[in-house]
C-alpha cells in the first residue's frame, strides 16, 4: 500500500502503482489539511467574499459575481462545458495515472475539496475503474481543462470509464459497484481540472517507458558491437573520465560489463584502427540522452507533488491567491526535452542497423540473407527503421513553442505541454521499434559469426530475444517479429544490467 500525502510521491511509486497494480491510500494528516481547507471554501460562500472560481465566473467572465446559491450550479456547469476533448482515448495506464496524481495534488491542502472526492479518486484507482479521457484539446495552461473534465464527469456518474478491459457508462459501473455520484460543491469542479494531471501523467508514463527502453538500448547495442567485431578500446574508461559527463562513464562501464568475457570484439589495429560513429560513441550519444532522462525526472518529481490549481487558499482561508500554477511550461519544457533525447537512440540505432546489414560495410552476408537475391533478409527491416526514425524528426519539433491565445486574450500565452507530452510518448513507441529491429539483425550477425564466442551475458540477451523471434532462415512475414519483440520489450521481464 502506497501513502499519499501531497509532498512525497516518487516515480518509483508511480511505476508501481501503474504496472504493479499496488493499492493507494491517503495519508490522515494530510487529510486534516484538506478539510481545514474546505472548512474555508464553505465560509467564503457563506460570507458572499468575492473570490474567483468560488463566488464568480471562469477566465473571461473572472468578474461575473455568481449569486451564492447558484454556486453549486456553477460547478456542474463547468465540468460540462470542459469537457469537449476530442480523439482517441488516453490508454487506461494514462488515465489511472491521472487520477493518482489530482488525488495527491488535492492532498496537499491548498484546495478546498471535501475529502470524499479524494477518496472516490483513490476508489477509482483501486478498484480499476478508470475514466476514458480523450487525448486531444488541451492547451495545457488554465490546466489541463479539457482531459481533466471528462475525469471529473466520471465522478458525476457520468461520461465512461474503462473497467476490467471494457468501455463502458459510468453510472453502469457505479451502480454494480454501489458507488453513489458525487455532488459538487462550490470550488470542487474547478479544483478538478485546473491542473496539469493529465500532460505530467503522460509524461510519468512515457518517462518510466524511456528508463526500460534507454538500458535495453544499451545491451542492444552491445549486441551489435558483437556482432561488427567493434573495438573495444573506445569504451575504456579513461577516455570517458576525461570527457567528464558522470552519464557518459556509466553507460562506458555497463556497456563494457555486457561484453566482459566477449571473444567477438576486437582491440584497435586488429582489424581495423577504429568504428564508425554509431559504434564508437554509443557512452556519448547514449550518456547525453541519459542526461535528458535525469533533466525530466527532476522536473516529473516536482510536478506531480504540485499544487497547480487556481485560486489556492492558504492558512484555512487567511490568504487566498488566484495565480497560475496550472501553468504547464515547466512540463511543457521537459516533454521537447524527452522527445530529442528519446529520438537520438533511435537515430543512432537506425545507423547500427545500417552497418549490420549493408554489405559494403561488413563481411556478414548482405542484408544478412540465408540466401541473397533469392531472399532478401533485412532489407525492408532497415526501411521500417529509417520510416521511424523520420516520424520521429517530425515529432520532435517542439510543441512549447507555439502558444494561440484564448478566453478572449485572458489566457493569452499556453504552454501546449500536453501535446508535447503525447508526442514525446509516440516517439517513445517507435524507438522501442526501431530497437527491436536492431535487436533482430544483432542477434542474426553474432549467430553468424558464433554465439558460443559472445559474452556471457550477451549470450543470454540473445537467448531472451530467441525466446520471442526464431533465428531467420528464409523470408517470413518481419512485421510480426517486430511488433512481438516490441511488445516483450514493453511488457516483458529483462535481464538488463544497471551496474
Amino acid at each position: 500500500m502506497i501513502i499519499l500525502n501531497g509532498e512525497s510521491l516518487t516515480l518509483e511509486e508511480m511505476g508501481k502503482i501503474l504496472f504493479d497494480n499496488v493499492k493507494v491510500t491517503s495519508c490522515k494528516k494530510a487529510m486534516q489539511k484538506v478539510t481545514g481547507s474546505r472548512a474555508a471554501v464553505e465560509n467564503i460562500v457563506l460570507e458572499g467574499q468575492v473570490i474567483y472560481g468560488i463566488t464568480t465566473g471562469f477566465g473571461k467572465f473572472s468578474d461575473v459575481l455568481i449569486p451564492v446559491e447558484e454556486t453549486e450550479i456553477l460547478q456542474r456547469h463547468l465540468i460540462h462545458s470542459h469537457a469537449c476533448g476530442v480523439g482517441e482515448p488516453f490508454s487506461e495506464t494514462i488515465s489511472k495515472a491521472m487520477l493518482v496524481l489530482r488525488a495527491n495534488a488535492l492532498l496537499k491542502g491548498y484546495s478546498g475539496v471535501r475529502p470524499i472526492i479524494i477518496e472516490r479518486l483513490l476508489e477509482y484507482v483501486n478498484e480499476g475503474i478508470y475514466p476514458v479521457v480523450p487525448q486531444q484539446g488541451s492547451l495545457g495552461a488554465s490546466g489541463d481543462l479539457a482531459p481533466l473534465s471528462h475525469l471529473a464527469l466520471t465522478l458525476l456518474g457520468e461520461g465512461e470509464v474503462f473497467y476490467r478491459g471494457d468501455l463502458v457508462s459510468t453510472g453502469v459501473v457505479l451502480d454494480k459497484k454501489g458507488i453513489s455520484p458525487i455532488e459538487l460543491k462550490a470550488k470542487e469542479g474547478l479544483a478538478l481540472i485546473n491542473g496539469t494531471q493529465a500532460m505530467t501523467a503522460v509524461g510519468v508514463v512515457a518517462y518510466l517507458e524511456a528508463e526500460k527502453i534507454a538500458y535495453q538500448a544499451e545491451s542492444i547495442a552491445a549486441l551489435t558491437f558483437e556482432g561488427l567485431e567493434g573495438v573495444i578500446d573506445a569504451l575504456d574508461e579513461d577516455i570517458h573520465l576525461v570527457r567528464g559527463y558522470p552519464e557518459q562513464v556509466a553507460v562506458a562501464r555497463r556497456v563494457r560489463k555486457l561484453l566482459e568475457g566477449s571473444r567477438l570484439v576486437t582491440k584497435q589495429g586488429e582489424k581495423r584502427v577504429q568504428d564508425a560513429y554509431s559504434l564508437r560513441c554509443v557512452p556519448q550519444v547514449h550518456g547525453a540522452s541519459w542526461q535528458v532522462l535525469g533533466y525530466v525526472r527532476e522536473k516529473l518529481e516536482i510536478e506531480i507533488n504540485a499544487a497547480t490549481d487556481n485560486p489556492l487558499i492558504f492558512g484555512e482561508g487567511e490568504k487566498v491567491i488566484s495565480g497560475g500554477n496550472f501553468h504547464g511550461q515547466p512540463i511543457a519544457f521537459a516533454m521537447d526535452f524527452l522527445k530529442l533525447g528519446m529520438a537520438e537512440l533511435a537515430n543512432i540505432s537506425e545507423r547500427r542497423i545500417e552497418r549490420l546489414v549493408n554489405p559494403q560495410l561488413n563481411d556478414l552476408p548482405p542484408f544478412l540473407s540465408s540466401k541473397p537475391g533469392l531472399q532478401s533478409g533485412a532489407m525492408i527491416m532497415q526501411y521500417c527503421a529509417a520510416s521511424l526514425v523520420s516520424e520521429n524528426k517530425t515529432l520532435a519539433h517542439p510543441a512549447s513553442v507555439d502558444s494561440i491565445p484564448s478566453s478572449a486574450n485572458q489566457e493569452d500565452h499556453v504552454s501546449m505541454g500536453t501535446i508535447g507530452a503525447r508526442h514525446a510518448h509516440q516517439i517513445i513507441g517507435n524507438v522501442r521499434r526501431v530497437l527491436a529491429i536492431e535487436w533482430i539483425c544483432a542477434m542474426q550477425a553474432v549467430e553468424y559469426r558464433g554465439i558460443i564466442l559472445a559474452s556471457p551475458h550477451m549470450q543470454k540477451w540473445h537467448q531472451e530475444g530467441r525466446n520471442v523471434v526464431p533465428s531467420i532462415t528464409e523470408d517470413r512475414i518481419f512485421s510480426k517479429d517486430i511488433e512481438a519483440l516490441t511488445s516483450w520489450m514493453k511488457e516483458g521481464s529483462s535481464i538488463l544490467c544497471r551496474a
